[in-house]
């Protein structure tokens, strides 16, 4: 599916080898983008998924990143540039989740997910800011989640890592405007990926009796909203929080 044009562009996508992130990925790069992503674990899994999207004529370049690891990924970063010859855009989407209630919650269980899905998220910022500044041009987009807008029992340190990324977002937004790099977050709500299919069928049910929709997104109707963010379309937005979310957190 080819909705916005982006030939030629180099794009930076953490994360990118299931769920949203291999969404992502593969709509990026049918839409004529070479995509370089991240992955931490099942480098089989993201071999099958270059060769499929090099198949479909498209390009993508996967390269194991732990995004806790500073330095991991700057490293990543100056390989997007290297290989790339510049970079237009960076999707965080990288993430991981570790719920329990406070009261049982480990402080190892709080600092792993915050160092992942916000530390991370700024130190691909900061790595990939510079580039885009000299060039004078580039996209962010930071994937967040409604429940960084309205909590979640359950979810104190992924909630909390999630309702970091609108003020990153908001702040790196006014930071680097005036450089013509614009930041912007989507914000999911339920979306069907392996992770969600372990749920039983009651268990959907009642997710989905509060969606005003009555069902979960597509990780393509993530990436397609990600994909826009990215594009020329989007040229005079920044700062901004989108939820994608049926409805659920109006």
């Amino acid at each position: 599916m080819k909705t916005f044009d982006h030939s030629g562009k180099v794009f930076a996508v953490t994360g990118g080898y299931r769920g949203i992130g291999e969404a992502i990925v593969r709509r990026l790069a049918a839409e004529g983008a070479h995509v370089f992503a991240t992955f931490n674990s099942q480098p089989e899994r993201a071999a099958a998924i270059a060769a499929e999207i090099a198949a479909a004529g498209g390009q993508a370049t996967f390269l194991q990143v732990n995004v806790a690891d500073e330095e991991q990924v700057k490293g990543f970063i100056e390989a997007v540039t290297g290989q790339g010859g510049r970079i237009d855009g960076l999707v965080n989407n990288a993430g991981i989740t570790k719920d329990g209630l406070i009261m049982r919650m480990s402080t190892e269980d709080w600092a792993s997910v915050i160092d992942t899905n916000l530390s991370g998220v700024f130190y691909a910022c900061k790595a990939a800011a510079r580039p885009m500044m000299s060039q004078r041009s580039g996209r962010i987009v930071n994937i967040g989640s409604i429940v960084g807008l309205q909590g979640n029992a359950g979810q104190a340190n992924y909630s909390s890592a999630k309702a970091g990324l609108v003020g990153l977002t908001k702040s790196l937004a006014r930071e680097l405007a005036s450089r013509n790099v614009f930041v912007n977050c989507v914000a999911p709500g339920f979306v069907e990926t392996d992770m969600t299919g372990k749920l039983t069928d009651e268990q959907k049910a009642a997710y989905f009796g509060n969606i005003p929709m009555k069902r979960g997104a597509q990780p393509d109707e993530i990436a397609s909203v990600v994909s826009f963010f990215l594009a020329k379309e989007s040229s005079y937005i920044t700062g901004q929080i989108l939820n994608v979310d049926g409805g659920l957190a109006m």
